[in-house]
């Protein structure tokens, strides 16, 4: 069994080895050197959140325009956004009912 060495293994990040040529064909090589600093808790969460209200208003547009040039989006498409949005709602909720559940905790501890 073969073990990555410190210099393939970054946090979370792992680099990929071709074996074969063929393999991961079209993908660039992985270069943990210019990986960025880790993110903030508040940039984290306030990108979560954008994309969550990105997904939102997408499904916002697409219904628009399936009202106003209804040939132009395929109904499919709008299903597909839909339940991307539900879900990153959803999931969005539920963080947030846990983190004012674990706040309300903190507070009734005092």
């Amino acid at each position: 069994m073969e073990f990555l060495s410190t210099r393939e293994v970054f946090g979370d990040s792992v680099v990929l080895r071709k074996i074969h040529p063929n393999h991961l064909e079209g993908f660039k090589e992985a270069s943990l050197a210019g990986k960025a600093e880790p993110r903030t808790f508040g940039e984290v969460l306030n990108n979560a959140l954008a994309d969550t209200n990105a997904l939102q208003q997408e499904v916002t547009a697409l219904s628009e325009k399936m009202i106003t040039d209804p040939d132009s989006v395929d109904a499919h498409d709008i299903t597909i956004a839909m339940a991307k949005a539900n879900a990153a709602l959803s999931i969005t909720k539920s963080v947030v009912d846990k983190a004012l559940r674990a706040y309300q905790e903190i507070i009734n501890v005092r």
